[in-house]
């Protein structure tokens, strides 16, 4: 079946993001009217996610679709502007804000950060196998199957993604022997959850201040680490001249390349050795090794912290992390054209399970960060440097500021590191729930 979107060209979809793009942050610079009251309510950043999901709703675009050859058969396609926004402006985008960090402040942010990823993942674990002995009140076939088809084989490959990425994702589908032709759904799953979740944390981010009193939060740290950065970007402001632009161009494009062609090396070779591991249970733990995204961003963040002991943190002043914050938008926008808001109705159950995992995953995120008055900010990253991993970490710790990008990438890395571990004890724990 031919599910080609109106457009398909790159070039045009590009413009149409970036009109949307533009929509939002004209809007949002009204002053008088509707515009205001509508951004007090709804962030910007979350109008940059949603815009483009609506895009994709309506048809005119799409990030895969499929076409039918005259010989009637059917031929896969898909953009490439995730792709490019997650491999060449992401880790631009963390070399820029990163510029300028005050690293010992970062660490200053104390154990609140560390205790709320590790909430979040325990989160996870725990709300896979709870929801799968819910469901199974009310539908027991919905968590059913035998064999390869079981459907908690499928679950634990969300809970590889939801605890630490693409790579670990892949590990459990290995490790538990899911069909593969069923697999397409739980990716789907792994969306539509992912996304609608990540919607809800963009949504809170505009209400930060209140949630932040209401948790009795203590932000100390954060503004402390804020007015640093601020501070530090006024003292060396300037009118950037071309040759500020280049450079700036050239630090995080150089970079890119750099962490890029590291990559290239680093994953093959620890690809082999994870490889040799005569353990399968141990080899799968450290599949993560031999992904070329997880050493890219990895490195890329590295450079970024050494620049910043050096002058080329003095760019910050022509205006390095607006720069940053750009390619953090695009990238947004790609994001949000994976979402087809319509499919949310599909595949009702799993999604549902998914829905209530989820739902446990926010529950135990908000009872911790209320006993230990933990700021919003540690809740949101830290939930999505375990469902979101580096690629939208970054995203959601950037809205509070551009110098906390770096707090998202390196509580993203901890998920890779415990992903597949973490997921490999939330299947079993799902398996007994399953069989029981």
């Amino acid at each position: 079946m031919d599910t080609s979107p109106i457009f398909t060209d790159d070039t045009i979809v590009f413009g149409l993001l970036m009109l949307a793009l533009g929509f939002v942050f004209i809007t949002e610079s009204i002053k008088t009217g509707f515009w205001p009251k509508f951004y007090k309510i709804v962030p910007g950043l979350f109008m940059a996610y949603m815009l483009p999901a609506v895009l994709t709703t309506a048809g005119l675009i799409a990030p895969e679709w499929t076409t039918v050859s005259e010989t009637g058969e059917e031929i896969e396609h898909s953009t490439n502007l995730y792709y490019v926004a997650s491999r060449y402006l992401l880790p631009a985008a963390l070399v820029l804000m990163t510029l300028s960090i005050d690293l010992k402040a970062v660490f200053n942010l104390g154990w609140r950060a560390l205790v709320m990823f590790f909430t979040g993942t325990i989160g996870i674990i725990i709300g896979g196998p709870i929801a799968i002995l819910l469901i199974a009140t009310v539908a027991p076939d919905a968590v059913g199957g035998v064999g390869p088809d079981a459907v908690w084989r499928g679950l634990s490959t969300l809970a590889g993604s939801w605890i630490g990425g693409g790579a670990n994702q892949t590990a459990m589908l290995e490790i538990y022997g899911y069909n593969q032709a069923k697999y397409g759904g739980m990716v789907f799953v792994d969306i539509v959850v992912a996304n609608i979740w990540m919607a809800i944390i963009l949504i809170g981010i505009g209400k930060r201040n209140r949630i932040n009193k209401w948790l009795k939060a203590d932000t100390a740290a954060i503004e402390t680490l804020k007015e640093k950065v601020t501070l530090f970007s006024e003292k060396v402001k300037r009118n950037p001249s071309l040759t500020d632009l280049m450079i700036i161009c050239t630090i995080a494009f150089g970079t890119v390349s750099i962490s890029h062609l590291c990559a290239g090396y680093l994953a093959p070779l620890f690809e082999n050795l994870v490889s040799g591991i005569e353990s399968v249970t141990t080899r799968n733990v450290f599949t993560f090794l031999g992904s070329k995204f997880f050493w890219m961003i990895s490195i890329a963040t590295i450079i970024a912290i050494l620049l910043s002991y050096t002058k080329a943190r003095n760019f910050e002043g022509a205006g390095a992390s607006k720069f940053g914050s750009v390619f953090i938008y695009i990238l947004v926008a790609t994001i949000g054209m994976k979402m087809d808001l319509t499919l949310i109705f599909e595949n009702g159950w799993l999604i549902t399970i998914g829905v209530v995992w989820m739902t446990i995953h926010a529950l135990l995120l908000i009872l911790v960060a209320k006993l230990i008055k933990a700021p919003y900010f540690f809740l949101a990253v830290g939930s999505q440097a375990n469902v979101g991993g580096a690629a939208s970490a970054p995203i959601v710790a950037s809205a509070f500021h551009p110098s906390l990008a770096t707090v998202g990438v390196l509580l993203a890395v901890f998920g890779y590191a415990v992903g597949t571990i973490a997921a490999i004890g939330c299947t079993i724990l799902m398996e007994l729930a399953a069989v029981s």
